[in-house]
């Protein structure tokens, strides 16, 4: 059984809701002449899609997508995007930095945080998923997982587990855990005992630096850190089936220099819509994978 912490649950019951980290070998190539397909400066705003460019192709042979956006939209400038995701098309948002990190519900259209809490010093939050009705949140260095309730944010328990925590997901059992290697932890919800591991590959090559994690469709999607791609992954075999190239999503033009590497992947089943965004930055873009 993993040991629970009742102390730092009790420091979670003191700060209460409030209404209102993370070295990949295997590489693509990636075409940055081209330029994003079509970003409108408006967020809000609907995109007009340009044709794909690019390798199609890694010299591995394993496809490579561009990232389509489909929309723009506001995104808190000020969110250290750790975890993204949706729960029945509502968003929910996890930010880091000691002192500064939250667990938010955000309104897709206007990026209004809606209801927020904070996670106390020292902890530096991490990826989110909630699975059952209970929210799970990483912390990056302090091996512990914070647990709360979905409809409240009020905390149910902590659990433990050895080395950094990056990602989370979940394909509606099992909880998938990334922590920056090239290999994934698949969870038990309850206890986070480790029920086995996926290591991840490309042509056989390891995919180091996997960072926030989606379930979408069976597949893993996974941001690599510091790669402006994401990688999409079969759970069964490790395997690298896609990767998705995501350059200049946000163009230079549009930064205010203050933002930070490409993370969060947010699916929504019910639309069948995909997003990501990045930490500190100022807009969540809807995007369609689309073959080159």
């Amino acid at each position: 059984m993993i040991p629970r912490l009742p102390l730092a649950l009790s420091a979670l019951l003191l700060a209460g809701p409030q209404l209102a980290g993370c070295g990949g070998d295997a590489q693509p190539p990636v075409d940055r002449t081209a330029g994003p397909p079509s970003t409108p400066t408006t967020p809000g705003t609907p995109a007009t899609p340009s044709a794909p460019t690019g390798p199609a192709t890694t010299p591995g042979g394993t496809p490579i997508l561009s990232g389509v956006v489909v929309e723009r939209l506001p995104h808190d400038p000020e969110a250290f995007t750790q975890g993204l995701f949706f729960v029945n098309g509502q968003l929910y948002e996890t930010t880091g930095i000691e002192g500064q990190s939250e667990l938010r519900k955000v309104d897709l259209r206007t990026g209004a945080v809606q209801m927020r809490r904070g996670l106390p010093a020292p902890y530096f939050g991490e990826g989110s998923v909630a699975l059952d009705g209970r929210l799970y949140q990483l912390t990056w260095k302090s091996q512990r997982a914070f647990v709360y309730d979905l409809a409240t944010f009020q905390p149910r328990d902590t659990l433990s587990y050895t080395g950094e925590g990056w990602g989370l997901t979940t394909d509606g059992s099992a909880l998938y855990m990334s922590d920056g290697t090239a290999r994934l932890r698949v969870l038990d919800p309850r206890t986070f005992a480790v029920r086995r591991t996926i290591d991840v590959t490309d042509a056989g090559a390891p995919v180091s630096q996997l960072n926030e994690l989606e379930w979408v469709d069976g597949q893993i999607y996974a941001n690599v850190w510091q790669r402006d791609q994401l990688v999409r992954i079969d759970p069964a075999t490790g395997k690298v089936t896609a990767w998705i190239d995501l350059a200049n999503i946000l163009p230079a033009s549009q930064r205010t220099g203050k933002e930070d590497v490409l993370n969060g992947i947010a699916y929504d089943s019910t639309t069948k819509k995909l997003y990501v965004t990045g930490k500190w930055w100022n807009s969540l873009f809807e995007i369609r994978p689309t073959p080159r």
